[in-house]
């Protein structure tokens, strides 16, 4: 039974969403009685997000789905500086005219999960540089800068495990944490914003901004993070062996994003159904009561659901209906993630070792392409690779015009001649 009275904190806390909260009863209270406009922030540090930032979104859309107001908070302005909490160095700088591609990119995603618009618990999406990039230095540094005490951020985990490490902290990234505590005054005086979400790393830059709104003559303000997660065996999430797991279906398609949540542990097919997917409870309870070789089963809703709430439902039964074909019948989908080739590349011959891994990227090295051979893990067309030296040629071609290549039983691409 949740100890919360408010639907929004009752759903947060029974799915697995809240990390710490700044003041439990007073944010419960202000949620049950009240619309309550909330912010989560993004960094434009890439064309897209990856799973990694999904549970952020998730909350969001709770927000949303519960009455209230959800605020999408776009770093055009952070994005100058760069985050650097708990980061090892400083992230590379980018121009203005990359960060705001990379937000135009990044804003594609948020319409699956949030309906936008003017009404009072429509969606916001709104980017900081509305009122970071005009500021007067000298004027900031007086009404806001003076707010801060050094010996305090000094203290803060994120800043110090660099210290710590005596790793260099520039005085352009120790400015981060007043832009962002700034940004949460800025979000209460513009758009009564009274609370904001983030990552449990988050914790010190979100309460900054607590602080700083009380001393700049805002409402009450709030705090909420969520646990930093990773798979039951570590993995962070959001990283699989090929790299990250993007949202932006140009960068990765339905598929193979659909592959992802399929391979998901035993240990986390409870908890990501509770975090990633808007299956009622009760179900969700269920399903977790299966094991064997039914977890499997579940494995493929859970993947199937949260497919379709990014890249639409029959996107994600077209990825099921490819995964069935391609591993039940041993089938060929054209479905599958499918890489280019020149013909006349294939008419000179592709190496099996360069197909494997400077082609297709189902293997890291060359190296690895000739261990798995050695061991019976890579096949072409299903037939199993005995010969590293073997070469690909049109020969090769499937009455579908293409060549398979698996990795196991779960990675494959098909190679198609242009």
């Amino acid at each position: 039974m949740s100890k919360f009275k408010s639907d929004f904190l009752r759903t947060l806390d029974e799915r697995g969403f809240i990390h710490q909260i700044s003041d439990e009863s007073g944010l419960d209270e202000l949620f049950a009685k009240e619309t309550v406009s909330a912010y989560i922030g993004f960094d434009p540090t890439a064309p897209s997000l990856h799973a990694g930032g999904l549970i952020q979104i998730m909350m969001l859309h709770w927000l949303q789905q519960t009455g209230h107001r959800a605020v999408s908070l776009m770093g055009g302005g952070t994005g100058m500086v760069g985050d650097p909490s708990f980061k090892e160095e400083a992230r590379k700088l980018m121009t203005v005219e990359t960060i705001e591609e990379n937000i135009a990119s990044i804003k594609r995603v948020f319409s699956n999960y949030l309906s936008y618009g003017e009404g009072p618990s429509d969606a916001l999406m709104i980017n900081n540089a509305d009122w970071l990039r005009d500021l007067n230095y000298l004027e900031f540094l007086r009404d806001v800068g003076r707010h801060f005490s050094v010996n305090r951020m000094l203290s803060f985990d994120s800043v110090k495990t660099r210290l710590d490490r005596e790793q260099s902290l520039s005085f352009l990234e120790f400015n981060y944490m007043i832009l962002q505590a700034y940004d949460f005054v800025e979000l209460a005086r513009r758009y009564d914003v009274r609370l904001q979400m983030g990552g449990s790393d988050q914790w010190g830059n979100i309460v900054n901004g607590i602080d700083l709104g009380h001393r700049m003559g805002t409402g009450q303000l709030y705090a909420l993070t969520s646990p930093l997660l990773t798979t039951a065996s570590g993995a962070k999430m959001g990283k699989s062996v090929n790299g990250a797991v993007w949202l932006n279906a140009d960068m990765l398609g339905a598929y193979e994003f659909w592959q992802y949540w399929r391979n998901t542990e035993d240990a986390d097919v409870s908890r990501f159904l509770k975090l990633y997917t808007t299956l009622p409870m009760d179900e969700i309870a269920r399903l977790s009561q299966l094991a064997g070789s039914e977890i499997n089963e579940v494995k493929k809703i859970l993947a199937t659901e949260i497919t379709a709430m990014l890249h639409g439902r029959a996107a994600a039964e077209a990825a099921a209906e490819t995964a069935r074909k391609t591993f039940e019948e041993g089938g060929l989908s054209a479905d599958l993630p499918t890489v280019d080739v020149l013909s006349t590349e294939l008419e000179a011959g592709i190496g099996v070792l360069v197909a494997f891994a400077e082609k297709t990227g189902l293997v890291a090295s060359n190296g690895e392409a000739r261990r798995q051979v050695k061991s019976g893990g890579l096949k072409v067309n299903d037939a199993t690779v005995t010969d590293d030296k073997q070469v690909l040629t049109a020969r090769d071609l499937t009455p579908e015009g293409v060549i398979k290549l698996s990795f196991g039983k779960k990675k494959h691409v098909l190679l198609r001649p242009v």
